[in-house]
């Protein structure tokens, strides 16, 4: 296999799992794999569900949904579908597209573990990203009971990676998501049940398989065993996709940044920008519980090189040029906060529009998309206090915008 990632090669912290093999930043072939990973071992699916139960499993992807739920919910059969989304839209996380672009065959270990568990040969890989793509294919071509899987690149924005609109992108349709929730394990791909979630999701699907419940949950936080990959963005010792044992504390990301330390955000574009990190710990529960959803993993704090008002101004365009357009709050709604935001980096009072604007938004849209993109505005007001003010009086705060927070997937997709 020779397809390169022109990124930085990703780090573990302790002994890596998912990366295993990978750390290098030089994709593994399948001889690489199975010598770091063994060979695959499959489960029926009550046993894969009961395995995923055992070691509270979460999806990794927005929802953090339990994963031995979700199994426990698919009918098995020849009919069924299984959906590996790798439509990894959002510009600051990188962790799927490293784990396709670098580890393919433990992608592929997880969809035909879920697969084989369900009876079903019927089994989908979306992206976005060629690299990706080149990548997965090249691997499919060493492995026979790979030979199957089909892979499907779809143009796409934000909110296109959400799995019922990539489903019904895969379905012929619009890839934006349905206004009527209807959950993949009813009706999925071919209108037909479908076992849908990110690349990650199934990565850990393969080495939960492989390992066993107990072998599996010898590392990490006893709430939420196991390992998690991360995009680090901006002032960060390791920018770019790390492994990390869950229960870490957050802190040990970010060390000392000075007298006057910049806000993290935590949970990437759809996520919140918090001033104290102090007690917090990397599991989707606890960091939930915080108001913190974790979301794809994203963990970004900016440099005091770079406007921060500018960063947060940059992205709310980039959310409101990502929106569906089918519904008032994501066609109205966010364009009228990216502008509001526009006016106050110039020094223009919005009167208190923007922080009416932001309180109306969620909860009123067809999707998500609208709850996210109000919390991470809102929370950006909240902790750029002194920032914002010096952009109210004197419509700078001196320092020039660095596009510190990407927005382009496209960095490193060549």
């Amino acid at each position: 296999m020779t397809v390169l990632d022109s990124r930085p090669a990703p780090v573990a912290y302790g002994t890596a799992r998912l990366l295993a093999g990978v750390t290098s930043g030089r994709p593994a072939d399948l001889a690489r794999h199975r010598e770091h990973h063994g060979e695959q071992r499959f489960r029926g699916h009550g046993e894969l569900a009961a395995l995923a139960d055992q070691v509270r499993l979460l999806g990794r992807g927005g929802a953090a949904f339990p994963v031995g739920t979700k199994l426990r919910a698919m009918p098995a059969g020849g009919g069924t579908h299984v959906l590996v989304n790798g439509s990894e839209s959002e510009p600051a996380s990188q962790k799927d597209r490293t784990l396709m672009r670098l580890a393919p065959h433990l992608v592929f270990d997880g969809a035909l573990v879920v697969a084989r568990a369900l009876g079903t040969r019927r089994v989908t890989i979306v992206l976005h990203d060629p690299v990706s793509e080149r990548t997965l294919a090249a691997a499919r071509g060493e492995r026979r009971d790979a030979a199957d899987v089909r892979l499907v690149r779809t143009d796409g924005g934000f909110v296109s990676g959400e799995v019922r609109a990539a489903i019904r992108g895969l379905n012929g349709g619009t890839a934006v998501p349905p206004g009527r929730r209807v959950l993949p394990h009813e009706r999925g791909i071919d209108d037909a049940p479908t076992f849908a979630s990110n690349v990650e999701t199934f990565a850990h699907l393969a080495l939960l398989s492989s390992l066993g419940a107990d072998r599996f949950a010898a590392v990490g936080s006893p709430e939420e065993p196991g390992t998690t990959l991360l995009t680090l963005v901006g002032d960060l010792p390791h920018p770019g996709v790390v492994e990390v044992p869950t229960g870490l504390p957050l802190s040990a990301l970010l060390p000392e940044q000075g007298a006057s330390p910049r806000p993290v955000l935590v949970g990437g574009y759809h996520g919140s920008w918090i001033s104290d990190v102090r007690g917090l710990r990397i599991t989707r529960p606890s960091l939930r519980a915080a108001g913190l959803p974790l979301n794809a993993g994203v963990i970004a704090r900016l440099s005091s090189a770079t406007c921060a008002l500018g960063e947060v101004a940059a992205v709310s365009s980039w959310l409101a040029d990502q929106s569906a357009g089918q519904c008032g709050p994501c066609f109205f709604g966010i364009p009228a906060v990216a502008h509001d935001v526009h006016r106050l980096l110039a020094g223009i009072d919005s009167g208190g529009d923007l922080e009416r604007r932001v309180a109306h938004l969620p909860g009123r849209g067809a999707c998500a998309h609208p709850d996210g993109s109000a919390m991470f505005v809102r929370t950006a007001l909240a902790a750029l206090g002194d920032e914002i003010e010096a952009h109210r009086r004197y419509g700078t705060c001196g320092q020039p915008w660095r596009h510190e927070l990407p927005t382009s997937t496209q960095a490193g997709a060549a």
